[in-house]
């Protein structure tokens, strides 16, 4: 029997880690053991507590509550806090996912007592180095045994800074293994798809007519910090709903919430506020952000996961970002990066919603990627 601990902190690795403990909790029940550690990063009860529920993911045996901080002092709670866990609990390998704080504290902690790191979502790049979140990925990366990469864009960036294919001897953090595995998250979009037909209420509860409207998000603090860039983006929001006629879901990250009377103009921040069709609502259960997904004519975003998922669901996306770790969707014509620019978030609705022939070929895997990702942990480590 093998043990891991899974790390998760913030609410998209929180989604994730449930097709992991699914494998786990199943046909890996007999040879896998699974310890999970919550840090706390996202401590809101609407951001982490409920997708434990919600998903049916075994609630953390740790959670060490690190809390909002600089990243910093965030990143250094978490080592110190995990570095204790880990020395008590003896795990044959740490998995974390993706590109937070949580992730490079857990991979800083375990690769200083030789604790084998596998990394589920390795190999992506934005190309961008003043994204805290470009760093993480990339330090991470190299301190891992196990590299699991969703894209093949992912396995050639890995091949890019000295990662080499060979299949020869042990794993180990001096000869780390890259898999192109596919995406645990479509594992997720498909499990939870038929689920979310059939539990979730809130489309009728929000009075939406399907196909006829927008989903956003905007948590980015390069968005939500930049008083210039979160004007440019409400005030598109807003010239979408007045021009287009268009109802806005917007469900609001406690980050954004706090951001927007601060940092819009009086004009915009009224607009936004006061308009009938944008409609702010708290931050939505996977089960229902999957319903609006699915029903939303068009999603706009600056988050990773929602990028992803609107080409799951066969939706085209605006990313309110410069750069994109998920470069295959915008080369396929699926998403349009337009950062924070007013003028580009307008043009690229108009391209999107006149575009009928969009195609979303099969480039995340077959669903199955967590079951994979397991069966490599028990032959290489």
């Amino acid at each position: 029997m093998k043990r891991i601990i899974t790390i998760v902190g913030a609410r998209p690795q929180i989604i994730k880690s449930s097709a992991i403990s699914r494998a786990v909790n199943g046909p890996f029940k007999d040879v896998l053991e699974e310890i999970i550690v919550h840090t706390g990063q996202h401590y809101d009860e609407n951001m982490s507590d409920v997708f434990f529920k919600e998903l049916e993911i075994p609630f953390p045996h740790y959670n060490l509550n690190v809390g909002s901080a600089s990243h910093g002092v965030q990143t250094a709670r978490m080592i110190e806090g995990l570095e204790s866990i880990f020395v008590n609990e003896k795990p044959d390998a740490v998995l974390v996912y993706g590109d937070t704080n949580s992730t490079i504290a857990a991979a800083l902690a375990a690769i200083k007592i030789h604790i084998p790191v596998v990394h589920v979502e390795a190999g992506l790049r934005s190309f961008n180095k003043a994204m805290p979140e470009e760093v993480n990925r990339i330090a991470c990366d190299h301190m891992s045994t196990l590299l699991f990469t969703p894209t093949q864009s992912g396995r050639d960036n890995l091949q890019r800074e000295g990662f080499t294919f060979q299949d020869v001897g042990k794993a180990s953090a001096d000869n780390p293994k890259v898999y192109h595995c596919g995406d645990v998250m479509y594992d997720n979009s498909l499990h939870f798809s038929h689920i979310s037909d059939k539990s979730s209420t809130i489309i009728s509860d929000l009075g939406l007519e399907k196909e006829a409207y927008l989903l956003v998000t905007v948590h980015r603090d390069s968005n939500t910090d930049i008083p210039e860039n979160l004007e440019g983006i409400f005030r598109a929001l807003v010239k979408l709903n007045v021009k287009y006629n268009q109802t806005i879901v917007l469900p609001l990250h406690p980050r954004t919430r706090n951001m927007l009377e601060r940092q819009l103009s009086h004009e915009t921040y009224q607009a936004v506020v006061q308009h009938d069709k944008i409609k702010i609502i708290p931050p939505a259960g996977f089960l229902d952000i999957i319903a609006l997904e699915k029903n939303a004519a068009l999603i706009v975003t600056d988050s990773g996961g929602l990028q992803k998922e609107a080409f799951f669901f066969k939706k085209p996306c605006i990313i309110l970002r410069d750069q994109t770790e998920w470069v295959e969707i915008v080369a396929n014509g699926n998403a349009i990066l337009v950062g924070a620019s007013e003028e580009r978030i307008l043009a690229a609705y108009e391209k999107l919603s006149e575009h009928e022939n969009l195609s979303f070929p099969e480039l995340y895997g077959d669903g199955h990627s967590a079951e994979f990702i397991c069966q490599k942990i028990l032959d290489d480590l």
